[in-house]
Protein backbone atom coordinates (compact mmCIF):
# COMPACT_ATOMS: atom_id res chain seq x y z
CA UNK A 1 0.00 0.00 0.00
CA UNK A 2 1.52 2.93 -0.82
CA UNK A 3 0.39 6.03 1.33
CA UNK A 4 0.37 9.65 1.42
CA UNK A 5 -0.02 12.29 3.77
CA UNK A 6 -1.42 15.49 3.58
CA UNK A 7 -1.43 18.67 5.70
CA UNK A 8 -2.87 21.59 5.21
CA UNK A 9 0.71 23.77 6.60
CA UNK A 10 3.30 23.64 9.12
CA UNK A 11 4.26 26.38 10.70
CA UNK A 12 3.83 26.32 14.35
CA UNK A 13 3.01 23.04 16.30
CA UNK A 14 -0.39 22.77 17.45
CA UNK A 15 -2.73 19.48 18.25
CA UNK A 16 -3.07 19.04 14.13
CA UNK A 17 0.46 18.32 14.13
CA UNK A 18 0.62 16.20 17.32
CA UNK A 19 -1.90 14.05 14.94
CA UNK A 20 -0.19 14.49 12.21
CA UNK A 21 3.13 13.55 13.95
CA UNK A 22 1.52 10.43 15.11
CA UNK A 23 0.35 9.65 11.48
CA UNK A 24 3.90 9.71 10.39
CA UNK A 25 4.91 6.97 13.10
CA UNK A 26 2.29 5.21 11.78
CA UNK A 27 3.61 5.59 8.20
CA UNK A 28 7.18 6.42 8.41
CA UNK A 29 8.15 5.91 4.94
CA UNK A 30 4.99 8.10 3.51
CA UNK A 31 6.07 11.56 2.27
CA UNK A 32 4.06 14.61 3.58
CA UNK A 33 2.67 17.13 0.79
CA UNK A 34 1.37 20.59 1.95
CA UNK A 35 0.93 23.72 1.01
CA UNK A 36 3.73 25.71 2.62
CA UNK A 37 5.84 24.57 5.74
CA UNK A 38 8.78 25.75 8.24
CA UNK A 39 11.94 23.34 7.53
CA UNK A 40 12.76 23.50 11.20
CA UNK A 41 9.49 22.29 12.00
CA UNK A 42 9.48 19.11 9.73
CA UNK A 43 12.74 18.27 10.67
CA UNK A 44 11.55 18.16 14.69
CA UNK A 45 8.40 16.14 13.93
CA UNK A 46 10.87 13.57 11.96
CA UNK A 47 10.09 14.08 8.77
CA UNK A 48 13.54 13.21 6.57
CA UNK A 49 14.99 15.54 4.08
CA UNK A 50 13.14 15.16 0.74
CA UNK A 51 10.51 13.78 2.29
CA UNK A 52 8.10 16.84 2.14
CA UNK A 53 6.80 18.21 -0.94
CA UNK A 54 5.12 21.62 -0.81
CA UNK A 55 2.88 23.81 -3.32
CA UNK A 56 3.97 26.94 -4.96
CA UNK A 57 2.55 28.86 -2.22
CA UNK A 58 5.85 27.79 -0.33
CA UNK A 59 8.18 30.55 -2.13
CA UNK A 60 5.60 33.20 -2.00
CA UNK A 61 7.47 36.48 0.10
CA UNK A 62 5.81 36.67 3.77
CA UNK A 63 4.13 33.46 3.31
CA UNK A 64 5.32 32.28 6.74
CA UNK A 65 4.48 35.25 8.90
CA UNK A 66 1.06 36.49 6.71
CA UNK A 67 -0.20 33.36 5.19
CA UNK A 68 -4.06 34.32 5.84
CA UNK A 69 -3.29 36.98 3.07
CA UNK A 70 -2.81 33.70 0.72
CA UNK A 71 -6.15 32.16 1.40
CA UNK A 72 -7.88 32.95 -2.07
CA UNK A 73 -4.77 31.10 -3.76
CA UNK A 74 -5.62 27.49 -0.66
CA UNK A 75 -8.03 25.68 -3.06
CA UNK A 76 -5.69 26.41 -6.25
CA UNK A 77 -2.70 25.37 -4.54
CA UNK A 78 -3.76 22.06 -2.79
CA UNK A 79 -5.02 21.17 -6.34
CA UNK A 80 -2.03 21.35 -7.19
CA UNK A 81 -0.62 18.69 -5.16
CA UNK A 82 0.28 15.15 -7.86
CA UNK A 83 -0.58 12.15 -5.68
CA UNK A 84 -1.32 10.01 -8.53
CA UNK A 85 1.30 7.39 -7.51
CA UNK A 86 -0.50 6.74 -4.23
CA UNK A 87 -3.16 4.09 -3.40
CA UNK A 88 -3.82 5.45 -0.27
CA UNK A 89 -4.35 9.31 0.91
CA UNK A 90 -4.22 9.87 4.29
CA UNK A 91 -5.14 14.16 4.94
CA UNK A 92 -5.27 15.93 8.30
CA UNK A 93 -7.09 18.86 7.30
CA UNK A 94 -8.71 21.86 9.28
CA UNK A 95 -8.80 24.11 6.06
CA UNK A 96 -8.08 22.70 2.35
CA UNK A 97 -6.30 19.75 2.70
CA UNK A 98 -9.04 17.09 2.42
CA UNK A 99 -9.29 18.90 -1.65
CA UNK A 100 -6.47 17.28 -3.03
CA UNK A 101 -7.30 15.60 -6.50
CA UNK A 102 -7.69 11.81 -6.46
CA UNK A 103 -8.61 9.20 -8.90
CA UNK A 104 -11.28 6.93 -8.28
CA UNK A 105 -9.25 4.31 -7.49
CA UNK A 106 -7.41 5.66 -4.49
CA UNK A 107 -8.83 5.84 -1.10
CA UNK A 108 -9.03 9.15 0.87
CA UNK A 109 -9.40 9.10 4.74
CA UNK A 110 -9.61 12.39 6.07
CA UNK A 111 -8.63 13.24 9.58
CA UNK A 112 -10.66 16.76 10.28
CA UNK A 113 -9.74 18.87 12.83
CA UNK A 114 -12.59 21.49 11.77
CA UNK A 115 -14.45 22.61 8.45
CA UNK A 116 -12.97 26.04 7.84
CA UNK A 117 -14.25 27.70 10.81
CA UNK A 118 -13.91 31.53 9.19
CA UNK A 119 -15.59 30.02 6.02
CA UNK A 120 -18.52 28.37 8.29
CA UNK A 121 -19.92 29.06 11.36
CA UNK A 122 -17.36 31.08 12.44
CA UNK A 123 -17.81 33.90 9.40
CA UNK A 124 -19.61 36.65 11.16
CA UNK A 125 -17.13 36.54 13.92
CA UNK A 126 -14.36 36.52 12.26
CA UNK A 127 -15.17 39.70 10.20
CA UNK A 128 -15.95 41.72 13.28
CA UNK A 129 -12.67 40.24 15.18
CA UNK A 130 -10.41 40.85 11.69
CA UNK A 131 -12.46 45.00 11.58
CA UNK A 132 -14.33 43.74 8.27
CA UNK A 133 -17.78 44.74 8.87
CA UNK A 134 -18.13 47.74 6.13
CA UNK A 135 -16.25 49.23 3.63
CA UNK A 136 -14.54 47.60 0.13
CA UNK A 137 -12.15 45.63 2.18
CA UNK A 138 -15.36 44.00 3.68
CA UNK A 139 -17.05 42.93 0.22
CA UNK A 140 -13.79 41.56 -0.16
CA UNK A 141 -13.28 39.28 2.51
CA UNK A 142 -17.17 38.69 2.23
CA UNK A 143 -17.01 36.98 -1.41
CA UNK A 144 -13.43 35.48 -1.12
CA UNK A 145 -15.41 33.66 2.20
CA UNK A 146 -17.84 32.91 -0.02
CA UNK A 147 -15.83 31.77 -2.77
CA UNK A 148 -14.00 29.38 0.03
CA UNK A 149 -17.17 28.22 1.19
CA UNK A 150 -18.60 27.10 -2.01
CA UNK A 151 -15.42 25.47 -3.02
CA UNK A 152 -15.05 23.56 0.55
CA UNK A 153 -18.58 22.19 0.08
CA UNK A 154 -17.49 20.66 -3.37
CA UNK A 155 -14.40 19.42 -2.59
CA UNK A 156 -15.61 17.31 0.51
CA UNK A 157 -17.23 15.58 -2.40
CA UNK A 158 -13.72 14.38 -2.71
CA UNK A 159 -13.07 12.59 -0.02
CA UNK A 160 -13.95 8.58 0.72
CA UNK A 161 -14.35 8.24 4.81
CA UNK A 162 -14.36 10.86 7.31
CA UNK A 163 -12.59 10.95 10.61
CA UNK A 164 -13.73 13.67 12.95
CA UNK A 165 -11.52 14.76 16.50
CA UNK A 166 -14.76 15.22 18.68
CA UNK A 167 -18.58 14.52 18.30
CA UNK A 168 -18.78 18.11 18.08
CA UNK A 169 -16.51 18.53 15.10
CA UNK A 170 -18.53 15.03 13.47
CA UNK A 171 -21.41 17.40 13.98
CA UNK A 172 -19.95 20.54 12.06
CA UNK A 173 -18.81 18.03 9.66
CA UNK A 174 -22.34 17.19 8.66
CA UNK A 175 -23.84 20.42 8.46
CA UNK A 176 -21.05 22.01 6.22
CA UNK A 177 -20.48 18.54 4.02
CA UNK A 178 -23.77 16.34 5.12
CA UNK A 179 -21.11 14.02 5.23
CA UNK A 180 -21.58 10.92 8.29
CA UNK A 181 -18.17 10.82 10.05
CA UNK A 182 -16.21 7.90 12.67
CA UNK A 183 -14.75 10.02 15.64
CA UNK A 184 -11.13 9.21 17.21
CA UNK A 185 -9.98 11.49 19.69
CA UNK A 186 -6.55 13.09 19.19
CA UNK A 187 -3.93 11.49 21.17
CA UNK A 188 -2.52 13.01 23.93
CA UNK A 189 1.25 12.19 25.30
CA UNK A 190 -0.31 11.59 29.21
CA UNK A 191 3.30 10.36 30.49
CA UNK A 192 4.85 13.59 29.35
CA UNK A 193 2.74 15.68 31.37
CA UNK A 194 1.85 13.00 34.28
CA UNK A 195 5.15 14.10 36.27
CA UNK A 196 4.47 17.07 38.04
CA UNK A 197 2.34 17.22 41.75
CA UNK A 198 3.45 20.40 43.18
CA UNK A 199 1.55 23.64 43.37
CA UNK A 200 1.77 27.15 42.91
CA UNK A 201 0.20 30.42 43.22
CA UNK A 202 -0.76 30.87 39.44
CA UNK A 203 -3.48 30.10 37.06
CA UNK A 204 -2.63 29.66 33.04
CA UNK A 205 -3.63 30.14 30.25
CA UNK A 206 -2.14 28.41 26.98
CA UNK A 207 -3.17 29.29 23.83
CA UNK A 208 -2.13 31.07 20.52
CA UNK A 209 -3.24 34.71 20.82
CA UNK A 210 -5.63 35.14 18.08
CA UNK A 211 -9.06 36.22 18.11
CA UNK A 212 -11.03 33.79 18.52
CA UNK A 213 -9.30 32.11 21.97
CA UNK A 214 -10.08 35.18 24.23
CA UNK A 215 -7.32 36.18 25.86
CA UNK A 216 -7.98 39.93 26.23
CA UNK A 217 -11.30 38.23 27.69
CA UNK A 218 -9.27 36.23 30.60
CA UNK A 219 -6.73 38.91 31.35
CA UNK A 220 -9.84 41.52 31.60
CA UNK A 221 -10.84 39.25 34.09
CA UNK A 222 -7.73 38.22 36.07
CA UNK A 223 -6.66 41.92 36.42
CA UNK A 224 -10.18 42.87 37.91
CA UNK A 225 -9.68 39.33 40.24
CA UNK A 226 -6.62 40.37 41.44
CA UNK A 227 -4.98 36.66 40.94
CA UNK A 228 -1.80 35.72 39.34
CA UNK A 229 -1.74 34.26 35.75
CA UNK A 230 0.73 32.97 33.50
CA UNK A 231 -0.43 33.34 29.98
CA UNK A 232 1.37 31.11 27.22
CA UNK A 233 1.44 31.85 23.63
CA UNK A 234 2.40 33.90 20.87
CA UNK A 235 0.38 35.15 17.62
CA UNK A 236 -1.28 38.87 16.30
CA UNK A 237 -2.64 39.48 19.63
CA UNK A 238 0.24 39.81 21.86
CA UNK A 239 0.74 43.40 21.74
CA UNK A 240 -2.93 44.00 22.63
CA UNK A 241 -2.20 41.53 25.92
CA UNK A 242 1.06 42.90 26.72
CA UNK A 243 -1.12 46.69 26.76
CA UNK A 244 -4.00 44.97 29.07
CA UNK A 245 -1.82 43.24 31.17
CA UNK A 246 -1.27 44.01 34.81
CA UNK A 247 1.41 43.78 37.27
CA UNK A 248 -0.16 40.39 38.44
CA UNK A 249 -0.23 38.92 35.00
CA UNK A 250 3.17 37.72 33.14
CA UNK A 251 3.54 37.00 29.56
CA UNK A 252 5.87 33.74 28.67
CA UNK A 253 5.50 34.01 25.17
CA UNK A 254 5.15 30.27 23.62
CA UNK A 255 6.19 27.00 25.30
CA UNK A 256 5.84 23.32 24.69
CA UNK A 257 7.12 19.85 25.66
CA UNK A 258 8.25 19.58 29.29
CA UNK A 259 8.55 23.05 30.05
CA UNK A 260 5.11 23.29 29.24
CA UNK A 261 3.93 19.96 30.84
CA UNK A 262 5.49 21.66 34.45
CA UNK A 263 3.78 24.97 34.10
CA UNK A 264 0.81 23.18 33.51
CA UNK A 265 1.42 20.97 36.59
CA UNK A 266 1.85 23.60 38.72
CA UNK A 267 -0.79 25.66 37.99
CA UNK A 268 -3.95 25.64 40.09
CA UNK A 269 -6.50 25.95 37.22
CA UNK A 270 -6.00 26.20 32.97
CA UNK A 271 -8.33 28.81 31.73
CA UNK A 272 -9.32 27.56 28.50
CA UNK A 273 -12.05 30.08 26.91
CA UNK A 274 -12.55 29.42 23.44
CA UNK A 275 -14.92 27.14 21.57
CA UNK A 276 -13.07 24.66 19.88
CA UNK A 277 -13.31 21.44 18.04
CA UNK A 278 -11.56 19.63 20.73
CA UNK A 279 -8.99 21.73 22.44
CA UNK A 280 -6.07 19.53 23.29
CA UNK A 281 -4.48 21.81 25.63
CA UNK A 282 -7.31 20.74 28.36
CA UNK A 283 -6.39 17.54 28.48
CA UNK A 284 -2.85 18.30 28.45
CA UNK A 285 -3.80 20.19 32.22
CA UNK A 286 -5.73 17.22 33.31
CA UNK A 287 -2.93 14.63 32.92
CA UNK A 288 -0.97 16.90 34.76
CA UNK A 289 -3.54 16.87 37.73
CA UNK A 290 -4.68 20.65 36.93
CA UNK A 291 -8.37 21.16 37.12
CA UNK A 292 -9.90 23.77 33.92
CA UNK A 293 -12.04 26.40 34.10
CA UNK A 294 -13.53 26.50 30.24
CA UNK A 295 -15.92 28.17 28.17
CA UNK A 296 -18.83 25.03 28.33
CA UNK A 297 -18.86 25.11 24.42
CA UNK A 298 -17.80 22.58 21.66
CA UNK A 299 -15.22 19.86 22.67
CA UNK A 300 -13.92 20.92 25.46
CA UNK A 301 -17.88 19.27 26.58
CA UNK A 302 -16.49 15.57 25.76
CA UNK A 303 -12.84 16.44 27.32
CA UNK A 304 -13.72 17.82 31.03
CA UNK A 305 -16.25 16.86 33.47
CA UNK A 306 -18.07 19.59 34.90
CA UNK A 307 -18.25 19.65 39.02
CA UNK A 308 -21.84 20.28 40.67
CA UNK A 309 -20.76 20.01 44.27
CA UNK A 310 -21.17 16.75 44.54
CA UNK A 311 -19.25 14.55 42.23
CA UNK A 312 -15.46 14.71 43.04
CA UNK A 313 -15.00 11.16 41.97
CA UNK A 314 -15.05 11.93 38.43
CA UNK A 315 -14.96 16.01 38.13
CA UNK A 316 -12.29 17.76 36.39
CA UNK A 317 -13.09 21.12 36.10
CA UNK A 318 -15.90 24.33 35.92
CA UNK A 319 -18.00 25.53 33.06
CA UNK A 320 -19.05 29.07 32.18
CA UNK A 321 -21.84 29.73 29.43
CA UNK A 322 -20.96 33.22 28.60
CA UNK A 323 -17.68 34.87 26.63
CA UNK A 324 -17.56 37.82 28.99
CA UNK A 325 -14.79 39.03 31.65
CA UNK A 326 -17.95 39.00 33.86
CA UNK A 327 -18.62 35.21 33.34
CA UNK A 328 -15.49 34.22 33.62
CA UNK A 329 -14.51 35.97 37.08
CA UNK A 330 -17.97 34.31 38.37
CA UNK A 331 -16.50 30.98 37.43
CA UNK A 332 -13.07 31.66 39.12
CA UNK A 333 -14.91 32.53 42.37
CA UNK A 334 -16.64 29.24 42.18
CA UNK A 335 -13.64 27.59 41.18
CA UNK A 336 -12.37 28.77 44.35
CA UNK A 337 -14.91 27.77 46.37
CA UNK A 338 -14.09 23.84 45.69
CA UNK A 339 -10.53 24.25 44.30
CA UNK A 340 -9.72 21.54 47.34
CA UNK A 341 -12.37 19.22 46.27
CA UNK A 342 -10.75 18.23 42.62
CA UNK A 343 -9.19 15.01 43.25
CA UNK A 344 -5.88 13.88 41.39
CA UNK A 345 -7.30 10.57 40.93
CA UNK A 346 -10.16 12.21 38.83
CA UNK A 347 -8.33 14.29 36.54
CA UNK A 348 -6.03 11.08 35.61
CA UNK A 349 -8.92 8.41 35.29
CA UNK A 350 -10.71 11.29 32.57
CA UNK A 351 -7.36 11.23 30.50
CA UNK A 352 -6.64 7.63 29.92
CA UNK A 353 -9.48 7.94 26.76
CA UNK A 354 -6.61 10.13 24.81
CA UNK A 355 -3.58 8.12 24.94
CA UNK A 356 -1.59 8.88 22.15
CA UNK A 357 -1.54 4.59 21.77
CA UNK A 358 -5.22 4.41 21.48
CA UNK A 359 -5.68 7.25 18.54
CA UNK A 360 -2.61 5.60 16.59
CA UNK A 361 -4.62 1.49 16.84
CA UNK A 362 -7.80 2.89 16.13
CA UNK A 363 -6.42 4.95 12.80
CA UNK A 364 -4.85 1.87 11.82
CA UNK A 365 -7.70 -0.11 12.39
CA UNK A 366 -9.85 2.12 10.38
CA UNK A 367 -7.71 2.50 7.24
CA UNK A 368 -7.06 -1.17 7.07
CA UNK A 369 -11.00 -1.86 6.98
CA UNK A 370 -11.84 0.11 4.47
CA UNK A 371 -8.86 -0.38 2.29
CA UNK A 372 -9.48 -4.27 2.77
CA UNK A 373 -12.90 -3.63 2.16
CA UNK A 374 -11.99 -1.42 -1.05
CA UNK A 375 -9.79 -4.04 -2.27
CA UNK A 376 -11.84 -6.85 -2.01
CA UNK A 377 -14.60 -4.83 -3.92
CA UNK A 378 -12.12 -4.43 -6.57
CA UNK A 379 -11.33 -8.07 -6.93
CA UNK A 380 -15.35 -9.41 -7.06
CA UNK A 381 -14.99 -10.91 -3.66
Amino acid sequence: MRVALVHDWLITEGGAEKCLEAMHRLFPQAPLYTLFYNPELVEKMGFASGQVQASFLQGKRGIKENYRRYLPLYPLAVESLDLCEYDLILSSSFCAAKGVLTRADQLHICYCHSPARYAWDMTHSYLRDHNLEKGVKAKLARLGLHYLRMWDAHSSSRVDDFIANSNYTAGRIWRAYRRKAEVVYPPVDLQMFGGNKGKSSYFIFVSRLVPYKKAPVVIEAFKKLGLPLKVVGDGPQMNTCRRLAGKNIELLGWKEGRELAALLGSARALVFAAEEDFGIVPVEAQAAGTPVIAYGRGGVTETVIPADGHNWETATGVFYQEQSAAALEAAVRRYLDWEGLFRREALHNNTLRFNKNIFTEKIDAYIKTRYNALANLSAGV
